[in-house]
Formats: structure tokens, C-alpha cells, sequence
């Protein structure tokens, strides 16, 4: 059975399984996607499974934020440097990047509240599920995972824990986008002059430009892949219960039925 055919006859579905991944729709807080989207714009859409809206607004916000050397200007704020702030940022960007800034904060927070809405209906059509894809590149399954293995492989590298859930798209997403940044940010380097006792030369080192990017990107990675491992585990416990109650709790009554008949 295909999800074609599992969802034929009912109006709203909350999951979609492929060879790369499972996407599900549940209940979620408005205000923590809302804030995803304000701490890295594209991560509250990616939260909510709208992949290629997500992606498209984190690429934005790499080329915007880097063109306006916004990062560099918060650095000289956090440090009390206001005036060299104030140099560093280029205006005309600026300008560009608030009103993509809002919107990504706004559509996160109006969609959590629509497929929240979606999720309450959804559930009450009962769509069968489809535990199990396969082609000639990749398997997935409904199966149980560790939520606190995905945790930790995602703040050893962002990415990895995605891939331990089987989300191969926003795992290869994370893994080199991650790539990119650690490389522009001189972070190795920085890590190993720190061994070595040379702080200085770490400091001097290190771009804080794209440093900045890594809080947002390993927490928001660690985030995700937890919370969806704990969903997936519902998912199959939702599709075992279908199964058992279609296959096997009839035959049972029946038996019991006949036999106190016997009796």
C-alpha cells in the first residue's frame, strides 16, 4: 500500500511517508516556531515540514545577513563597540532584510496555528498509515528511535541526528550547510590554537561573522531531530494500535464469543 491509497478516501492526513523521510503534521506552540524563525529565518517553516519555503529563507538569510555584515555589528554591540557597529552595517541591505525578517516570524506563527487546526481534524478521519517505503536508493520504516541518541549525534554535527531519523534531505541540508560555515568561520583553526595556549592568535583568527551562525544552527539541529524522534515513536505506536485493532481484536472477540457459547 502506497500513500495514495491510504489516504484515498479521506479529506486531511497527517503524515506522508518516501524512501527519504517521514513528514508529519502535530501539535506544535506557536510562540517556539515564531522564535525558531526569529533566532535563523527558514528554521520555524523547516520545524513545521514546509522544507523547500524553510531552505529558500535560510539561504536568504545567509547571503542578506553576510552582505550586511549584520553578525559583525552585533559582535561590536555585544562588546560595547557602538560606534564600530554602527560602521560596519550596510544600510541599503538592511533595509532588504527587515521585512523578510518579519514575515518569516509571522507566516511561522499563522501556519503553526492553521496545521494545528488541520492536526485536530485530521486525527478524527483515521487515515491509515504506511509504515514501510522502499525503491532501488533507499528503505524506511516506521520504527522506534532513541530521541536522546538523536540529541546527542545532532550537537556532535548538526545534521547527523536527522539522518539517524531517516530525514535524508534536511540531514544532507544540515551536514553541508554546517560544512560551509565552520569553513568561513575558521572555527577548526581557531579550536586548535586554543589547544596549542595561543589565544590570541584564535581570537585574531576566528570570523565572527559566521561564528555567530553555529549557536542557532547546532541547538535548532538538536531541537529538531528530539522532538521528531519522539513524534515518529507516536506515529508507531499509532500504526501498531491500527493494525492490531483491524487484524486481530475481531478474531479475538469472536473466539471468546464462541466460546462461551460452548460453555
Amino acid at each position: 500500500m502506497n500513500n495514495r491509497d491510504a489516504t484515498r478516501n479521506v479529506r486531511r492526513y497527517n503524515y506522508y511517508t518516501s524512501t527519504i523521510g517521514i513528514n508529519c503534521i502535530h501539535p506544535r506552540n506557536p510562540w517556539v516556531t515564531a522564535w525558531w524563525s526569529a533566532a535563523f529565518p527558514g528554521f520555524g517553516h523547516i520545524h513545521l515540514g514546509q522544507y523547500l519555503k524553510g531552505f529558500i529563507l535560510f539561504f536568504w538569510e545567509i547571503i542578506i545577513n553576510v552582505n550586511t555584515r549584520l553578525n559583525e555589528a552585533m559582535m561590536y554591540s555585544f562588546t560595547g563597540q557602538f560606534q564600530m557597529a554602527k560602521d560596519v552595517l550596510e544600510i541599503r541591505m538592511l533595509v532588504i532584510y527587515i521585512p523578510v525578517y518579519l514575515y518569516c516570524i509571522w507566516d511561522s506563527y499563522r501556519l503553526t496555528v492553521d496545521l494545528n487546526k488541520h492536526f485536530l481534524l485530521a486525527e478524527s478521519e483515521k487515515a491509515s498509515y504506511v509504515p514501510f517505503q522502499m525503491n532501488g536508493f533507499a528503505v524506511n520504516s516506521f520504527t522506534k528511535r532513541s530521541p536522546w541518541v538523536s540529541l546527542v549525534w545532532s550537537l556532535l554535527y548538526p545534521g547527523l541526528g536527522s539522518l539517524y531519523i531517516h530525514r535524508i534531505a534536511s540531514g544532507f541540508f544540515a551536514i553541508s550547510w554546517t560544512a560551509v560555515i565552520i569553513y568561513f568561520s575558521h572555527l577548526l583553526e581557531g579550536i586548535h590554537y586554543t589547544l596549542l595556549g595561543d589565544f590570541s592568535q584564535a581570537v585574531a583568527i576566528l570570523n565572527a561573522e559566521w561564528v555567530l551562525f553555529l549557536p542557532s544552527v547546532y541547538c535548532f539541529a538538536a531541537y529538531e531531530a528530539y522532538i521528531l524522534s519522539v513524534e515518529y515513536n507516536k506515529l508507531y505506536k499509532k500504526e501498531q494500535k491500527q493494525h492490531l485493532l483491524k487484524h486481530y481484536q475481531n478474531s479475538i472477540v469472536l473466539q471468546e464469543m464462541k466460546r462461551k457459547v460452548k460453555l
